[in-house]
């Protein structure tokens, strides 16, 4: 909190804000932070490289924002990894966020089992994904431990799995609320836009945190169930974020800071600098050969399909082609010329 002898400014929220951008706040009267991401061209430019279902790309376009609110609170370089793998017709959705701003993101599903959901109608979050587990993975470089956190995914949807796993894993008192939607103009088509709001109460002290423990299981019947009276702060905080509606996190008109005001104004909210987001994924030439490279001599020989070997990247649909020589491990071929040569 703000020493008591500091006068913070004061000023009206901005009319208008930029999209991919992230806006840090904080409302200290009610012990909370928060995050409020907005993004245009960056989910459209993510969601138009692959032609998905138009359910399956809004789903992929939440996993991106979740992503982005989380990743951005990585302190070091590093990335932070969100991954879906269940046993509906998405099977897998994959965003991956490198500090401190760049975020890809890609899918998998069953196009036989997708039609036929959208046919029959079935094309809420937990229809499409099923059940499974989501993972989210921080990694910050070989120097430091990887950290690795997985909820079930029981038919519900990614804000209901993200809450269980603050609730779980971190024990955080957390809410997401998060919103994917097609901008119609004349003449230009659509174009996605998303945006998402996620909230945390963090006093001071750990006791107003407190949750209940989990679930007894298979007690015997009768075992009273744990339950902890929550934190009027935190009671009124998740009330406010309840009332967000889906088109206050989509629509352009209304910048973040005007948004933030809206939900938090009768407890002085505090804004930090935004910080932007842009689409870009890290495949390049070199390093697709040089994972051509890793694989042996009898596998790059089964990929090589009309004269040359042909990978696409999953997340951006980039081609890279090479001819088979080009991807020869010459490493490995100069060892075993080396060691067949007879000794003079």
């Amino acid at each position: 909190m703000p020493s008591p002898n500091i006068t913070l400014p004061v000023r009206a929220p901005a009319e208008t804000s930029a999209d991919d951008t992230v806006l840090p706040f904080a409302i200290e009267a009610l012990d909370v932070r928060g995050r409020l991401v907005r993004l245009g061209p960056a989910v459209d430019e993510i969601l138009a490289r692959h032609d998905y279902p138009v359910p399956v790309a809004r789903l992929l376009g939440e996993a991106v924002v979740m992503t982005v609110l989380l990743g951005t609170t990585i302190k070091m370089e590093g990335r932070f990894i969100l991954q879906t793998q269940t046993d509906g017709p998405l099977r897998m959705l994959v965003v991956d966020f490198r500090s401190p701003n760049a975020v890809r993101a890609c899918a998998r599903y069953d196009k036989a089992r997708v039609a036929a959901a959208i046919e029959a109608g079935k094309v809420d979050a937990g229809s499409l994904l099923g059940r499974g587990h989501l993972a989210m993975t921080i990694d910050q470089g070989t120097e430091n431990n990887r950290y690795q956190g997985v909820v079930p995914l029981e038919g519900g949807s990614l804000e209901d799995a993200a809450h269980e796993y603050f609730r779980s894993s971190e024990q955080i008192p957390t809410r997401v609320r998060m919103a994917v939607g097609e901008e119609l103009s004349a003449g230009a088509g659509h174009r996605w836009r998303a945006g998402g709001i996620l909230v945390q109460f963090l006093p001071r002290d750990p006791n107003r945190t407190r949750v209940a423990d989990l679930h007894p299981g298979d007690a015997p019947e009768g075992t009273p169930v744990h339950t902890v009276t929550e934190d009027d702060a935190w009671v009124e905080a998740r009330a406010l974020i309840s009332t967000v509606e889906d088109l206050e996190l989509l629509d352009p008109a209304v910048s973040s800071e005007k948004l933030v005001y809206r939900l938090f104004h009768e407890h002085d909210v505090r804004v930090f600098q935004n910080r932007e987001i842009v689409a870009r994924c890290s495949c390049s030439r070199e390093s697709v050969e040089a994972m051509l490279k890793n694989f042996s001599q009898d596998d790059r020989d089964h990929m090589v399909e009309d004269g040359e070997i042909s990978v696409t990247c999953e997340f951006c649909s980039t081609n890279y082609r090479f001819a088979p020589d080009a991807v020869r491990d010459t490493t490995a071929t100069t060892a075993a010329e080396t060691a067949a040569k007879p000794e003079n």
